[in-house]
């Protein structure tokens, strides 16, 4: 593997004897590894150098964890693991809610964070590429659109229609790839669903759900279609707006 092709993890973690022997494990276990001592030059960081995966601690001083992994998940598609204090599950709840791939809580075995840098990058890398800007402020699909700031579904009579965040997300991460037979496991990768709102087979509920809001016959349906050995696909075109 050439040195391009290395994954390139980026350490954000104020403590110093935490941070630098962790890049030289990461170093000697096969990745490219950056450190950063706080939020901003971890936002420089990112700037300047393709990133594959952040490893991101929750609590440092000035801008925290979870306000960078915000920043991050609004601004990219880079995986982020947390680092957690034992025992605050406050935090990591909240931290997968803004869309951390995974968390580890300290003190921790560097195998285990190894093991889990490499199946969230099996995960994210597998994943199809999207087909909009995750910018995008509207989504048109057959005779209905998508608001995105609103988080609401507009009708073909303009009457808007609320959604569930589990809804939303689902269906978003849908119109993010038209036409592309996505497995439920690939679903709540996209949608950052495996510790938070959705999981499982919950993927089938908020699909009927969402059937029901826009098929003409949910037994029939025109846009989401059930996809064999597991899995939904929008049948039709997104166009941004």
């Amino acid at each position: 593997m050439s040195k391009d092709e290395t994954p390139h993890i980026l350490v954000v973690e104020d403590a110093r004897d935490i941070r630098e022997p962790l890049a030289r494990y990461l170093r000697e276990h096969g990745y490219r590894a950056t450190t950063a001592g706080d939020a901003q030059t971890a936002r420089k960081t990112m700037k300047a150098a393709a990133i594959d995966l952040v490893v991101l601690d929750i609590m440092m001083p000035g801008e925290d964890g979870l306000s960078l992994c915000r920043h991050i998940r609004e601004t990219s598609h880079i995986p982020v693991i947390l680092l957690t204090a034992r025992g605050e599950e406050v935090d990591r709840i909240i931290g997968l809610e803004m869309g951390a791939d995974d968390y580890l809580a300290k003190p921790f075995n560097p195998r285990e964070l190894v093991a889990r840098i490499a199946a969230v990058l099996r995960r994210t890398q597998a994943l199809p590429p999207r087909q909009h800007p995750p910018e995008a402020k509207s989504i048109r699909f057959g005779d209905w659109k998508l608001d995105v700031i609103q988080q609401e579904l507009i009708g073909p009579d303009g009457v808007a229609h609320a959604l569930s965040s589990g809804e939303f997300r689902l269906l978003e991460a849908l119109l993010a790839h038209p036409k592309i037979a996505l497995k439920r496991d690939q679903l709540l990768d996209l949608t950052k669903g495996r510790e938070a709102e959705l999981f499982d087979r919950s993927i089938d509920n908020h699909v009927s759900r969402l059937r029901k809001k826009i098929e003409p016959d949910p037994k029939n349906p025109r846009y989401i279609k059930t996809v064999w050995g597991g899995g939904y696909m929008l049948a039709v075109d997104a166009k941004v707006e």
